[in-house]
C-alpha cells in the first residue's frame, strides 16, 4: 500500500480546480486506494494548492489532460486509416465539451508491412487514450472537435506540398498516410521530452516517460518506412523536410525540426549535437496543432480548441 505522503501528493497534483481534488479524494475512497479518513473529511494538505495563477506550473493532471487531448487525435487518426471507425463512444466522454470527428475512412494499403505498422500503432494509440483517461479518473477531458479533412489539406498548403484550390488526401494512398503520421508522430515526442521536467509526481512522470518511448518508437518507424520509400522516390525527402520547416515554421524562430535526410544520408533520429531530442513547449505544440504562429486557442486540426487549462499556443518571436 502506498504510503500517507505518496497518496496526499498525488491527489494534490491529480486535479486541475479544488472541485477535482473533491472528486478525486471521493473515488479514491470508493476505490480503497487507502486514503485516511482525515484526509477525506477534511481535505488536509491535498486542497490547499490550488493552480490558479499564469504564473504557476501547471498540476500534473492538467499536462495528463494536454497529453490527453493529443492522444485522442492521434487516435482518432490512426483509427479510421486501419478500420474505418474511430474511438468507441465509451472513450471519448468527459470534462469540457466533447467534440465530433470530420474526415477519416480507410486508407487501402498496398503494402503489407506498412498495414501492419498501421494496424500496431492505431492499437497504440487506443491504449494510450483509455489509459491516461483511467489515471485521469473523473478530471479526464472528453474528446475535443478534431478536424482530419480541411486541416491536412491547410497544412499542405502551408508547406508548399499543394496550390491553391487543391486538396491533400490523407487518406488515399499509403504515402500521404505516412506524411500525415510524420507530422504527428515527431511532435509527439517532443511534446512528452518537454513536458518531463514539469511532471512532480514520479508515479506519472514514469507512465508519461512509456508514452514517450512508445511514440519515439512509432516516430522511428515512419521515419524509416520514409526513408525506405525515398529511395525510389526521391520526392519523398523533399516532402518530409516540407513537412518538417512547416513546424519549424509556425513553432518559434529557432530551428530544431528536422526533415528525414536525403538520397545520400539518412536523418533517421533527430537530435541535437549532444545526441539528445529536442523539446517542445505545449505552447509550441499548439501551434502545429492549430497550425497558427500566433498565441490562439483553436484551429487547424482542433477547430473549436482542445479541453483543458493548457489551451492556447504560443507567439512565434
Amino acid at each position: 500500500m502506498f504510503d500517507q505522503g505518496f497518496i496526499t501528493n498525488a491527489i494534490n497534483r491529480s486535479a486541475e480546480n479544488s472541485s477535482d481534488r473533491r472528486n478525486f479524494l471521493r473515488a479514491a475512497g470508493v476505490a480503497g486506494f487507502g486514503v485516511g479518513a482525515a484526509v477525506l473529511a477534511t481535505g488536509g494538505p491535498a486542497l490547499a494548492a490550488e493552480s490558479t495563477g499564469p504564473a504557476e506550473a501547471p498540476s500534473d493532471a492538467a499536462i495528463l489532460n494536454f497529453a490527453l487531448n493529443l492522444e485522442y487525435l492521434e487516435a482518432e487518426f490512426y483509427l479510421r486509416a486501419t478500420t474505418g471507425r474511430g474511438l468507441p463512444e465509451s472513450l471519448t466522454t468527459g470534462t469540457g465539451t466533447r467534440g465530433g470527428v470530420t474526415g477519416g475512412r480507410m486508407v487501402h494499403f498496398k503494402t503489407a508491412i506498412i498495414k501492419k505498422y498501421a494496424d500496431e500503432i492505431a492499437a497504440d494509440e487506443k491504449a494510450h487514450v483509455a489509459f491516461l483517461r483511467s489515471a485521469l479518473g473523473s478530471v479526464a477531458v472528453s474528446r475535443p472537435k478534431i478536424n482530419l479533412d480541411a486541416s491536412f489539406t491547410a497544412a499542405a498548403l502551408a508547406a508548399g506540398l499543394v496550390k491553391p484550390g487543391q486538396k491533400f488526401d490523407v487518406y488515399a494512398n499509403e504515402a500521404n498516410f505516412l506524411f500525415g503520421a510524420f507530422i504527428f508522430e515527431d511532435v509527439g515526442v517532443t511534446a512528452y521530452k518537454g513536458a518531463a521536467p514539469l511532471i512532480t509526481n514520479k508515479t506519472f512522470l514514469e507512465a508519461a516517460a512509456g508514452i514517450l518511448a512508445v511514440e519515439a518508437y512509432h516516430a522511428g518507424v515512419i521515419r524509416s518506412t520514409l526513408y525506405a520509400l525515398g529511395i525510389a522516390l526521391p520526392s519523398v525527402y523533399t516532402t518530409a523536410q516540407a513537412i518538417s520547416d512547416l513546424r519549424d515554421a509556425v513553432d518559434g524562430p529557432t530551428d530544431l525540426d528536422q526533415g528525414i535526410g536525403n538520397a545520400s544520408k539518412a536523418n533517421l533520429v533527430p537530435t541535437d549535437a549532444n545526441g539528445l531530442v529536442y523539446s517542445r513547449s505545449a505552447a509550441q505544440v499548439l501551434n502545429i496543432a492549430y497550425l497558427n504562429a500566433a498565441p490562439v486557442k483553436s484551429g487547424g486540426f482542433f477547430p473549436a480548441g482542445v479541453n483543458g487549462v493548457i489551451n492556447t499556443s504560443g507567439a512565434n518571436g
